[in-house]
Parts: C-alpha cells; structure tokens; sequence
C-alpha cells in the first residue's frame, strides 16, 4: 500500500543523507568482511564464519526495502554448529574469570563505538524509531557492564553448565534481550548459541556477534526454521539450557520438550498484561503515561494492550485516555525534511511485517463486526511518510471498548497498537478481567487508596504489579519471570540471570515456575 499523497502546502520528506540501506549495509561490509559478503550474511560456528545455508529474501517494514535474508541451515548442520559449540564451551569454561571478564569488556567497547550503526540496523531491519533504536544498544551495553562489575561475587560457589546455553529470541529486542543475554551467559562461562529470529534483526545481530568474536567469545550464531532446528537447538544432548522469548504456542512445545529432557530452562512466553483502574481521581498523572505505553506500537512483552476500568468512572477515563492516543506520532522513522533535521522523534513506526498489520487489522474488523465499540481510529498522515513510499506495515492507533470473548483481542496480547477497554462494577469482576489470560509478565492497578493496591494486588496474576505506574522488563538488579502460562523456566534479572545459567549446590532450587513447583525469589 503506498502512502496517501501529502498537500501541496507539505514539503516532501526524504532520507536522512546517511541513512540509506545500502550505505549501512557497505559499512557492515567495511566493518565485519568476515562476516558480510556481497548481499548476504554468513552463519557463525566453530569458531568461523561459514557461507552455509539457503539465504531466504527479506525485505524492510519501514518502506519495503528489500534486506538481507536469513541463511537457513540445514538440521545435520545445526547439529554440526552444536557439536562445536560444546567444544568450545568444554575450553571457555576452564578460562579465568579474569579473562572472560576482560574479553566481554572488550566486546562491550566494541559495541559501544558502533553504537549507531547497530541502531541504525535495528532502524532498517524491524522498525524501532531512532531514539528506542539506540536505547536498546544501550541497555545491552549498560546492563551487561553492569554484570561484569558484579560477576565474581555472584559466580562465588558457582560452576558453568555441562553444555552451551541456547538463546531462541523473538525479533523485538535483538540487544537489549538475546546480546545481553547472551553476553551474561559468556561472563559465566559458558559458550552460547543464538539462532536468528525468523523476522527480523539478522545484520544487527551478525554484526554484534562479529564484534564479540573478535575477542575471543565462543559465539555461534545460525539462522533456520525454529520447528525444523529444534532437534538440534532445544533437544540435541550437548545443549546445557534453552533460553526463549516468543509466543505461547511455540513456547509451550520447547516446554514439553526440555521437560521430557529435564534441560535447564528460561522460557519468558506472552500474557496480556492489564491496566486497571478502580476507585481512582488522579486523571492527569494517569493521562500523561497513556502516549508512552504505544512506544514501539506495543511490540514488547511488557506492553499494555488491556485497561480494566471502573464502569462509574469511564467517562473521566475517556477524558484523559483520548487526548493523549491521539497525540501518538508514528511515521517513517529516517524520513525528514530536510538534510540538516535531526531523524523524528517518533513514538513507533511500522510493525514487524505487512502480514502482521493486516492480521491486527483483519482482528480489529472481526471483533467490530461481533459487538466491539470502536472509541478511537487513528490515521496514517502523509506528512510523515516518504512519498509514495510502502506503508503496508503501518497501523495506526485503534482502541475498542468490550471486545467480545470470541476475538483473540480478548484473551490475547494483539502485539500492536491496539487497545481494549473492559469495564467492570466490581471487585471481583476487576479481578477477572485483569486475570484473563492465565497469567502475565507485568500489571498495573490505578487506586488512590494504598490499602485498597496491598490488598488487590497480590490477586493479579504478574510477575511484577505497579501502583499507578507501568512495570517493565527492568535492568541489572531488578528481577523478571511471570506467572502461570506465560512463563515456565527459572526467572532472571541480577543474580537471577547468572544462577539460571549455573550450576551450584546439588539440592539447589532455582526461583522459578517448573512443573513440579513454583517458588518466588
């Protein structure tokens, strides 16, 4: 779909000079040549970069740019990559802490001199405006300097894994996810796998991993289908632990199969995380959070897709809700108008992929068509597109009041820029509703009484509950899991992360949601 035609009165709006594709892409060349060739990225095992796999053809979200695609291995290969990872970690585990410690330091130098072009990457690759572009290489960076001020207190009476940790990540958090991740699990000592997520992220993450092997790290990174490699990357005997971030239904399979294997396991899935609001007068702290909670168009875990408010006080809600919606910008994020202009201060862009915009879509119809109140529908504004340019992956702001039970906006995170609201008269009703998706990662509960917050909220079923402010991921020492479907696995975050991919005292229980028990840190 191209963009609607701008007014005449609009002046038309161009790359930023620099930011080009095909420039980023020749500075990876320069950069990594070992990893980067002519129009396509190798996959990284045994300590080499290998031209191996079928590379498939990719294209941007941001205006169709056709990208590089992923070298999708063959199983028997992957199988090979994992055999080679266990002898690297079998050396890198016998590696002084001292040196491990020096070699992620120098890692993280790297990463921090090329900030910007890995942001640029994450730009072109799935979408992030500018400004989250960078604060995701930042908090990669960051936290894991973080962990290498702290690792030899947290290791003390610790040992590495038998195995590699293998790192099966979604697309939205490429550094400040599955690097840092990734990283952390090195400073333990263990060697680490990465398979590239299927939709987005591959450059920047071949470039990180480029500039992590240079010093030294026993990196693998490989690119394939998550169903055809997991014989390899979830159930193959050498493997140590599975560490994965995605969807419930891919998650609950790699669950079944690290428990039948009884491999260690960190398996963070997706809840709808809900924003309830009950007995509450606050409207102008409230409506000034509204705009921030459509960062990256809700494509993160923590989002919050769901309010559950008081039906006695919705039309306060509404007066504070629909101000701050309508002040979302989303846009292309390296459009501007002239050479000179700093890249747009955009709330999101597009989302991962034009199948995904037109699933949202097709989802936002379906639940109308079956009862649902449409409060808001944004629009796409021209003066923020390139001309003509592909915005098929864009959508705007929509927000619908009582989806019907039959619509996966009901019970489902949408993973987009789409609200829904429920109301509710009672407690008990509050409750259901904030609860609706057995389990969540984060919630929040807007209530001017403390008393009534302590008492309501151990009853929501998150991992982290916040009065009148949202809950996200956290850094360093903030710990992360959450309840019931949405993640099985130890929890991480501070000493967390570090112990989940340890091993220490034999009758040890980690903190953790395992199917024979669940225990909070």
């Amino acid at each position: 779909m191209a963009a609607p035609t701008a007014s005449p009165a609009t002046p038309a709006l161009a790359l930023k000079p620099g930011t080009a594709w095909a420039t980023a892409w020749q500075r990876c060349r320069a950069l990594a040549p070992e990893a980067f060739h002519d129009d396509r990225v190798l996959n990284l095992w045994g300590g080499a970069w290998r031209p191996d796999g079928r590379p498939l053809p990719a294209a941007s979200p941001v205006d169709g740019t056709p990208l590089a695609g992923p070298p999708r291995l063959d199983v028997a290969t992957a199988h090979r990559a994992v055999r080679a990872s266990l002898d690297q970690h079998r050396a890198w585990r016998d590696v002084p802490l001292a040196d491990r410690t020096a070699r992620v330091t120098a890692a993280l130098d790297a990463l921090h001199e090329h900030r910007d072009l890995l942001a640029l990457l994450l730009v072109w690759e799935i979408g992030k405006p500018w400004r989250l572009a960078r604060a995701d290489v930042d908090r990669a960076v960051d936290g894991v300097r973080w962990y290498a001020d702290r690792i030899d207190t947290m290791l003390a009476g610790r040992t590495p894994l038998a195995g590699p940790v293998s790192n099966i990540a979604s697309w939205n958090y490429p550094m400040s996810v599955l690097v840092h991740a990734m990283l952390v699990q090195t400073l333990a000592g263990n060697a680490v796998i990465a398979k590239t997520p299927t939709d987005g992220g591959l450059a920047c993450l071949t470039l990180a991993c480029a500039l992590a092997a240079r010093e030294g790290l026993p990196v693998t990174l490989v690119s394939g289908g998550g169903g055809e490699l997991s014989a390899a990357l979830v159930r193959a005997p050498e493997i140590g632990c599975v560490s994965f971030v995605g969807g419930r239904d891919t998650g609950a399979r790699v669950a079944t199969a690290v428990a039948d294997l009884g491999k260690r396991h960190i398996l963070e899935q997706e809840g709808l995380n809900a924003w309830g609001v009950w007995e509450f007068t606050d409207w102008p702290a409230l409506g000034r959070l509204i705009r921030k909670t459509f960062d990256y168009a809700k494509q993160r875990c923590t989002a919050y897709p769901r309010f559950v408010v008081q039906r006695a006080a919705f039309a306060d809600f509404l007066a504070h809700y629909l101000p701050a919606v309508r002040s979302v910008r989303l846009g292309h994020p390296l459009a501007v108008a002239s050479p000179d202009d700093e890249l747009p201060d955009l709330d999101f862009g597009p989302l991962i992929n034009a199948a995904k915009a037109r699933e949202l879509t097709e989802q936002v119809a379906g639940a109308v068509d079956r009862g649902a109140i449409p409060l808001h529908r944004g629009e796409l504004d021209p003066a923020r597109f390139l001309p003509g340019q592909d915005t098929g992956a864009y959508v705007a702001p929509v927000t619908l009041l009582n989806p019907p039970p039959s619509s996966p906006l009901h019970h489902a995170e949408p993973f987009g820029p789409v609200d829904t609201i429920v109301l509710v008269d009672t407690e008990a009703e509050l409750l259901a509703a904030m609860n609706a998706s057995n389990g969540a990662l984060v919630a929040t509960l807007s209530c001017d009484d403390p008393k009534t917050y302590e008492r309501l909220a151990p009853q929501i079923r998150a991992f982290k509950v916040g009065h009148g402010a949202p809950r996200s991921r956290g850094d360093r020492e903030e710990l992360f899991g959450g309840f019931g479907a949405s993640w099985r696995g130890a929890f991480v975050g501070g000493d967390l992360l570090v112990r989940a991919v340890t091993r220490g005292p034999a009758d040890e229980r980690l903190p953790g949601n395992f199917p024979d028990y669940h225990l909070m840190p």
